[in-house]
């Protein structure tokens, strides 16, 4: 077994650095870039598309750790869960190319976030992706959802004033299938 590796993040280990009050609150938020590695392309040339939703992960990870969920918070036994998620693919992206990432927090209660990523090359601005996604804050001991702590719940609020003010992507809760 130990010859088994796990997906680690590569936030991993980085913990939250605290909460600044009188800190604007970028709008939307930025927080990853990456360089698409040789072993995320595929036969094509390309980025996966599982890899899509790893990057994704990871910015949803530095996300977590700008609001308060990091090893600390989650050794005392919550996290967040992701409930769904929807890929949104534009372009390509191949082996060398910088991508950047955006993140807008669209809506929050006492225990889920609905949040939407940008990816964008970072060279051209051109969009390579959107993702849509829904986060339930879980008791892991219990296996089932739990309210967010007030203070995680105070800067989520925080964030999501801030992004108010940005349009909804076109693309939020559509549905799938082929237009006729």
């Amino acid at each position: 077994m130990s010859d088994i590796k796990r997906v680690t993040a590569p936030y991993e280990g980085i913990p939250f650095k605290g909460w600044d009050e009188t800190a604007p609150i970028p709008a939307p938020l930025k927080l990853h870039r990456c360089i698409v590695k040789p072993e995320w392309t595929d036969y094509n040339g390309h980025m996966s598309e599982s890899i899509y939703l790893l990057v994704m992960g990871d910015h949803s990870d530095a996300f977590f750790r700008f609001f308060g969920i990091d090893e600390a918070y989650r050794s005392t036994g919550f996290s967040l869960y992701t409930i769904e998620t929807r890929i949104h693919n534009y372009r390509e992206c191949s082996e060398g190319d910088e991508i950047e990432f955006s993140l807008t927090l669209l809506d929050l209660d006492q225990k889920r976030l609905h949040i939407f990523h940008e990816m964008h090359n970072a060279k051209t601005g051109d969009l390579l992706a959107t993702g849509e996604q829904l986060l339930m804050h879980v008791d892991m001991n219990a296996g089932k959802s739990a309210v967010l702590p007030d203070d995680l719940y105070h800067r989520l609020s925080q964030i999501l004033k801030a992004h108010a003010g940005l349009p909804k992507p076109k693309t939020v809760g559509t549905v799938l299938g082929i237009r006729r």
